[in-house]
């Protein structure tokens, strides 16, 4: 990438933003006021309006609902023609859209009436004998009439009271005492829980009202159906036109604010961004092309990056003490002093900087590796001097999730998941189901080393086979997997964490020298691998359990026989560690804190066993619950699934089994005990497929966590900061109009 800057007269920055616009290429970086005598810009004639069409255009497609597959063909929009359509459009949709508005306001306030009107309804009293009277008091609410009753019975000032009761509702008649006051029936049944309801302004019965409203809100539906029709049919009208519209605008208002991001004087300005180096001279003879000699561009720096890990970033402009050599590109017109202004700010060959920034971002980690780009800009993109870490989460991410789910069933699911996603749809969910596919690919090849592991059930059973790896460490004749899989999550952190330390390393050794790469990168290798290597020695053997030797043989069915390192290698690892803090108390005395963490960290890693028996353990659970289960060896074995009555009298008549749970499909047999055994059976197929679900649905937010979790936290810790910016290159990609 090379840092350009465009400096020119502004009677010819309508003429470079076009040239610019048109060529795709720079990416603009904004002017952040550091320099006297600059201000940054302002937009160019007529930006207000040409963003007010815009926001019109977008208002109309929303109330349209235009989504973007409505046009047949691009072609060029006029101006005149755009702005003469868009008032039409506008003018019809604004209308019907008030309408529609007033219709919905209208219906709403049926239904509201419609609603207060039922407990009149319920009471069966006319509405025109609840108001009315001279001598009788009258209130109808929501409330018990036991209470309202007991209230009246006790009140003073109330010769005489009746109370009609429907569902919730009463009516209350008074005739008040002769000398009390008005008002004296509301009065009474302060203390009471009643909610007092308006009476409505209507002469018929409630069921009358009500049928009245009813009609009314047909019509009004029968209306609103209309204008949502003459929508529809503006719709298939005009949305081609809007997206166009919009799309052209789009483009106006962008060129417009362009010079926002410059800096400007009253007759220049400068504009600086990034560009690909191989289109620089392309670049340059586009922008001369427009101007002439009245704009000037310049490399001021050119920033380069392999995929090792190199890159290189260096001063390309001329000497900035050279006033003969100014870029500033003034015209004839052009104020001597504004030029003195520039040039006394210039740098780099007489230009005016913007500052120092890193050049923008492009990731292109190819088909197979570029959907983990997603996972990778969660956390942040890359920096310009960042390797990009795409690559190792894609070989990383998708083995620890299938590992830590392990099954062919649910693989299968997560695979057509993603399918689905990635046919479906665009963008982050077409790339998170491209992840998806490859989770669920691993999660089918785990599923297979379990033993076939479908649905929790070991299928290998099924034909007859000796699997070498029977289960996950749930049964009593496999719990030496278990511990052996604890020991795999370890080492898988021990070389995780180790590519990150190396990664660190190397980025430290180009971006400094050897010495800090030493200190800050150096340091925690020695120390990670000294105290792994420690642990995995002879050296002190008492607290360290037996599995840690054990279960090399256990993983390689008894190819390899490892009782830990010799003594002297013990040693050798000690003195690696010290030789690690040393450097990093010389190097970074803060982080003597941390010394502990290359230890800790590793151990994180068990959450990958941890993850492993626990979904192992609730699809296990879900079967035990609805298809019973026992144990071979007297309880010693392995978990076998029952599946049906017959199956369940032998097991329980078999003195080398032992019953763990007699399952609800298996419990009863629906042909002996009828209804109870249907019930039952039809209760276990449910659990089964529910728990199923749930257990896949978990898979997701603890196998997809748990994964991330260690990618971000103790994978990218070492090494990785994040944070840079993406490659946005002035220019739009046209769909839906043409430039002629």
């Amino acid at each position: 990438m090379s840092k350009v800057s465009v400096t020119g007269s502004k009677r010819v920055i309508d003429d470079v933003i076009e040239a610019a616009y048109a060529h795709h290429s720079l990416h603009v970086t904004d002017y952040d006021e550091r320099y006297e005598g600059f201000a940054p810009g302002e937009s160019l004639d007529g930006a207000e309006a040409v963003n007010e069409r815009l926001v019109t255009v977008r208002s109309l497609e929303s109330v349209l609902d235009v989504e973007g597959d409505e046009v047949d063909a691009a072609r060029a929009v006029d101006d005149e023609a755009l702005e003469r359509e868009l008032a039409d459009v506008r003018e019809r949709v604004n209308a019907l859209n008030d309408r529609q508005d007033e219709l919905r306001a209208e219906i709403r306030d049926r239904e509201e009436e419609i609603d207060r009107m039922e407990p009149f309804a319920d009471l069966g009293i006319d509405l025109d004998l609840l108001r009315g009277y001279d001598s009788l008091e009258v209130v109808v609410g929501e409330a018990k009439p036991e209470a309202v009753e007991a209230a009246l019975a006790d009140a003073e000032g109330i010769e005489a009271a009746e109370v009609f009761a429907g569902r919730g509702v009463v009516a209350a008649f008074a005739r008040p005492a002769d000398g009390a006051e008005a008002g004296v029936l509301q009065e009474s049944l302060i203390g009471v829980d009643i909610a007092l309801l308006e009476v409505p302004e209507a002469d018929a019965t409630p069921s009358e009202y009500v049928a009245e409203l009813e009609r009314e809100r047909e019509g009004l539906r029968a209306d609103l159906d209309e204008v949502e029709a003459e929508l529809a049919a503006v719709r298939e009208e005009a949305a081609g036109f809007l997206l166009r519209a919009e799309e052209q605008l789009t483009i106006e208002a962008e060129k417009k604010e362009a010079p926002l991001s410059f800096a400007t004087t009253e007759n220049a300005f400068v504009a600086e961004g990034w560009i690909p180096t191989s289109v620089y001279p392309d670049f340059e003879a586009t922008i001369a092309d427009a101007v002439g000699d009245h704009a000037e561009v310049e490399e001021l720096e050119r920033a380069s990056f392999t995929p090792d890990g190199d890159h290189h970033t260096e001063a390309v402009g001329g000497d900035s003490g050279d006033e003969g050599d100014a870029a500033v590109a003034t015209d004839d017109e052009t104020d001597a002093a504004d030029a003195t202004v520039e040039k006394a700010a210039a740098t780099d060959g007489g230009h005016a900087t913007h500052g120092d920034d890193d050049p923008p971002v492009v990731q292109d980690n190819g088909d197979a590796a570029g959907p983990f780009e997603l996972l990778v800009q969660g956390f942040g993109r890359p920096q310009y001097t960042e390797f990009d870490p795409t690559l190792l989460v894609f070989l990383t991410f998708p083995l620890m999730f299938g590992f830590m789910i392990g099954d062919v069933g649910y693989g299968v699911l997560y695979a057509g998941i993603g399918a689905f996603l990635y046919n479906r749809y665009e963008g982050a969910f077409r790339e998170l189901g491209a992840v998806a596919m490859w989770a669920g690919g691993f999660t089918i090849l785990f599923g297979i080393y379990f033993g076939i592991d479908v649905f929790g059930y070991h299928a290998y059973q099924l034909f007859g086979l000796h699997w070498p790896v029977d289960g996950k460490g749930l049964s009593p004749a496999d719990i030496d997997w278990a511990l052996s899989f604890l020991v795999v999550s370890v080492l898988f952190g021990l070389v995780h964490l180790n590519v990150g330390h190396a990664l660190s390393f190397v980025s430290n050794y180009q971006q400094h020298d050897l010495k800090h790469a030493l200190y800050e990168g150096g340091s925690w290798l020695l120390i990670l691998n000294g105290a792994w290597v420690w642990i995995f020695s002879q050296h002190v053997p008492g607290p360290k359990p037996d599995f840690l030797f054990e279960s090399f043989s256990i993983l390689t069915f008894g190819a390899v026989s490892f009782g830990g390192f010799p003594v002297a290698v013990g040693y050798a690892a000690i003195a690696a560690v010290l030789a690690g803090v040393v450097l990093l108390a010389i190097g970074e005395p803060p982080e003597l804190a941390e010394v502990l963490s290359p230890i800790v960290n590793v151990i994180s890693y068990a959450r990958i066993m941890a993850v492993l028996l626990a979904k192992g353990g609730m699809a296990l659970a879900v079967n035990l619950l609805a298809f019973g289960a026992y144990i071979d060896g007297g309880g010693d074995g392995s978990f076998h699934f029952i599946f049906s009555a017959d199956y369940l009298a032998e097991v329980r008549n078999t003195a080398d089994y032992e019953l763990v749970f007699a399952g609800m499909t298996t419990a009863f047999d629906p042909a002996s005990i009828g209804l109870v055994g249907v019930v039952a059976l039809v209760a276990g197929v449910v659990v089964a497929v529910v728990g199923h679900v749930v257990v896949l649905l978990l898979g997701v937010t603890s196998a997809g966590i748990q994964a991330v979790r260690l990618e971000y936290v103790e994978f990218f810790g070492n090494f990785y900061e994040g944070g840079g910016d993406s490659y946005l290159p002035f220019g739009y990609d046209r769909e839906y109009t043409t430039e002629e």
